[in-house]
């Protein structure tokens, strides 16, 4: 250690009371962080690209210190799906400062992690107060049946009005007008349960129709009056 020469010349002031850092929440536990080790907790975060192109949210599971189960969830740019599977391959394993200075590939992923780390740290995780914390494997509970991100995806124009064509339900495969022109209703397709019937052997067709579902006023004596398709009307 070097010290400047004014340094070198002053007298030792002994240092008062040591309490140590504050505690945190974390999975039950108050806990004094003083090394990566001591942190553990489940928690979400988004991140977002410098042009503002795309955005992640990202899941982990951190079990003392190390990165247990990570999901990975991308939207808005197709290399962003790609960083996604390396980030996915990179992150679990390691310890929190370690990720914080990986290259994930993809600014976004880079900047989700910043956040989670900033969350997990400071004790804002979702586990905080649940003793034990959260099982490895809870981040696939964020996808549901069908093992799917939950997405939102609609387009309209000033001139056309509005195209709903994914939201929570499924893939919208046809929207409901009624007499005003006003969205009344739509149907959609569960993707993931169709593929998982396909996949037992059920005929495409048969699978479609039976993942194949209504939201609001669809049909006609529900006071729908005509039936669009949204990617081609």
């Amino acid at each position: 250690m070097i010290y400047s020469h004014e340094v070198e010349h002053m007298c030792v002031v002994k240092k008062g009371p040591n309490h140590g850092p504050s505690p945190i929440p974390g999975e039950g536990k108050w806990v004094k962080v003083k090394e990566v080790k001591d942190i553990s907790g489940f928690t979400h975060g988004v991140g977002w690209c410098a042009p503002q192109q795309g955005a992640c949210k990202l899941t982990l599971n951190v079990k003392k210190g190390i990165i247990e189960e990570a999901l990975i969830e991308t939207i808005g740019c197709s290399g962003m799906t790609h960083s996604a599977a390396m980030a996915g391959e990179i992150l679990p394993g390691k310890t929190l400062l370690e990720a914080l200075n990986t290259d994930l590939v993809c600014d976004a992923i880079n900047t989700a992690m910043r956040e989670l780390f900033l969350q997990i740290v400071y004790g804002r995780t979702q586990s905080a107060f649940s003793e034990g914390g959260l099982i490895v494997g809870a981040c696939l509970e964020d996808l549901g049946k069908g093992l799917r991100s939950t997405v939102g995806t609609m387009f309209s124009t000033k001139a056309k009005g509005v195209r709903y064509l994914e939201t929570a339900e499924g893939y919208v495969s046809k929207i409901a007008l009624d007499e005003d022109d006003e969205v009344c209703g739509y149907e959609f397709v569960r993707l993931g349960e169709m593929m998982d019937l396909i996949k037992k052997g059920m005929d495409a067709n048969e699978a479609l129709k039976k993942a194949t579902a209504h939201y609001g006023r669809f049909t006609a004596e529900q006071g729908a009056v005509k039936v669009i398709d949204p990617r081609i009307d």
